[in-house]
């Protein structure tokens, strides 16, 4: 008798959330079926195709948000001169360089970075750098490496040196930016940059799907696709998620 009246509940509040919601998505189906009289295990079955879809949902949005933050064309320079060694005199851009570079761009298309050591030994040590977006999806990237003990650092002062260093480097690769002169030792001319209004016609592009994106890119010049090269993952990815949203949309 109390297993009836609770499901008896569970019916009626069905019946107001369905009435409701609006918005066509699978928990408001749910709470149809519910209504309906759907049973309990057809409960578990439709919270199962809830969570798939907001997972999906969540990571076409962190791609639409990525390729908004790539279409900003961030720049980072190479502002600081390495003093000793076999490359002194060459430039880099130190970890609060790319950070201060990335943020505003990431900021305001939702997503933010973190750092996190997920190996800490004696003679190697491995940093993750997560890319999250506000609406829950993340992705992320590691790299490892050895303490760097050049320059009559202490064991601390090793550890330290190395940490900065991958954080430096799985910023940029999850963030995929380059430094300012990455790609060019002063042999060669400096690599051009996409124009922002290429990018953003891309990125439109990509939101139809891989169809979409691929009549885009035959309809370019082979400078411009050679342009887009640097936006490549952020479009295939986007184009991709485009394209598995169709396939669960009722």
């Amino acid at each position: 008798m109390a297993i009836e009246m609770i499901e008896t509940e569970v019916v009626e509040l069905a019946q107001v959330a369905s009435r409701e919601l609006s918005t066509g998505s699978p928990v408001d189906r749910m709470m149809a079926a519910l209504a309906n009289g759907a049973s309990m295990e057809h409960m578990g079955q439709m919270l199962d195709l809830q969570e798939r879809w907001e997972r999906r949902q969540a990571e076409k949005d962190y791609n639409v948000a990525f390729a908004n933050f790539k279409a900003e064309a961030v720049r980072v320079l190479k502002t600081t001169k390495v003093q000793l060694g076999p490359l002194a005199g060459k430039g880099y851009a130190e970890l609060h360089t790319v950070v201060d570079a990335v943020t505003p761009a990431l900021s305001r298309n939702g997503l933010s970075a973190a750092w996190k050591i997920t190996k800490d030994e004696k003679d190697w040590l491995e940093v993750t750098c997560t890319l999250k977006h506000i609406g829950g999806h993340a992705e992320s990237v590691s790299m490892g490496g050895p303490p760097d003990s050049g320059g009559a650092k202490n064991a601390l002062q090793a550890r330290a040196s190395t940490k900065s260093y991958l954080e430096r480097y799985t910023l940029k690769a999850i963030c995929g930016v380059a430094e300012g002169g990455d790609d060019n030792d002063g042999n060669t001319a400096p690599r051009a940059e996409a124009p922002i209004e290429l990018v953003a016609e891309a990125r439109d592009a990509a939101m139809g799907g891989w169809k979409s994106l691929g009549e885009f890119i035959k309809s370019r010049t082979p400078e411009e696709r050679t342009l887009l090269d640097s936006e490549s993952y952020a479009l295939k990815k986007a184009a991709k998620s485009a394209d598995e949203a169709k396939a669960v949309k009722p």
